[in-house]
C-alpha cells in the first residue's frame, strides 16, 4: 500500500508540476504565459497571461506538494481548481472523451486526487512524517469542494474583468 501511494503521488504531483512548467516558462513544448494565455482568452479566460501564471503556479505549485505529500489537502485543492477550470472551459462541450477532446483524463485524475488525499499521502511523505499520513473523507470532500469553489471564483472575476473591458470599448489582450 504504501509503495502504490508513493508512485501514484509522484506520478500525479510531477506530471502536474511539468503541466504548470509549461505555462509559467514554455518548457516541455509548452506556450509560456503568453502562448498560453492567448489560448485563455480563446477559452474565455482574460486577461489570458495573467490567468496563464495563476494556472501554471497552481499547478507547479500544487504539483509539487502533491509529489511530496505535503499539505495534501492544499495541494489536492490546487490541482482540483485547475482540473475543474479546464473541463469547465475547455472540454466540457466535446463530451466526456478525450479522444474527441472530452474530460475523460482530467475525471480521472480528480477522482485520483481525492482517492489519495482520503486515504491520505503514506508513511513516505512529508504529511507522514509528520503524523498524517491519512486525511479521510472530510478532507478530500473539503479539498475538492475548495477546488470548485476556487475555480468559480476565478471564472467569476474573468468574466468581470471581460464585462468592465467591453463597457469601457477596451480590447483585452493576453497581456492586460
Amino acid at each position: 500500500m504504501g509503495l502504490f501511494r508513493f508512485l501514484a503521488r509522484m506520478t500525479i504531483g510531477l506530471l502536474f508540476v511539468g503541466h504548470g512548467a509549461q505555462k509559467l516558462f514554455g518548457w516541455f513544448g509548452g506556450g509560456g504565459p503568453e502562448g498560453t494565455g492567448e489560448f485563455f482568452e480563446q477559452v474565455g479566460l482574460r486577461p489570458g497571461r495573467r490567468y496563464a501564471v495563476a494556472a501554471g503556479a497552481a499547478e507547479a505549485g500544487g504539483g509539487l506538494l502533491f509529489a511530496m505529500g505535503a499539505a495534501t489537502p492544499l495541494a489536492a485543492t490546487a490541482i482540483s481548481s485547475s482540473m475543474i477550470t479546464a473541463i469547465k472551459n475547455v472540454h466540457w462541450e466535446r463530451g466526456i472523451w478525450s479522444t474527441a477532446g472530452g474530460y475523460e483524463y482530467n475525471l480521472v485524475l480528480l477522482a485520483a486526487v481525492f482517492g489519495l488525499t482520503e486515504n491520505g499521502p503514506g508513511k513516505w511523505s512529508v504529511d507522514g512524517a509528520l503524523g498524517k499520513s491519512r486525511w479521510g473523507t472530510f478532507w478530500a470532500l473539503a479539498a475538492l469542494a475548495a477546488g470548485a469553489a476556487g475555480s468559480a471564483a476565478v471564472l467569476a472575476a474573468a468574466e468581470r474583468e471581460a464585462d468592465r473591458h467591453e463597457a469601457e470599448g477596451e480590447p483585452v489582450t493576453a497581456g492586460s
